[in-house]
């Protein structure tokens, strides 16, 4: 069974396109840029929660101009 997560992504103001991109690199995420209190949200699927975690470790949370995240777990099997 996959490991899925919304990550809820602020970025500094100046920063924001290049992070968008960079996000968009990374495989099994789905990239939104929003309005409101974060400035994009991420949708992530992984083999595993331990996956998960290594990319918000290596892959999201060390972008220059990511200034904070939120990460929600999700289950489809309960």
């Amino acid at each position: 069974m996959a490991a899925n997560a919304y990550v809820l992504v602020n970025i500094e103001p100046a920063m924001t396109r290049e992070v968008i991109d960079r996000l968009n690199t990374i495989s099994g995420a789905a990239v939104r840029e929003v309005l409101g209190p974060y400035d994009a949200v991420v949708e992530l699927e992984a083999g595993t929660v331990e996956d998960l975690t290594e990319i918000m470790r290596h892959r999201i949370r060390p972008i220059k101009g990511v200034t904070n995240t939120v990460t929600c777990l999700w289950f489809t099997d309960i």
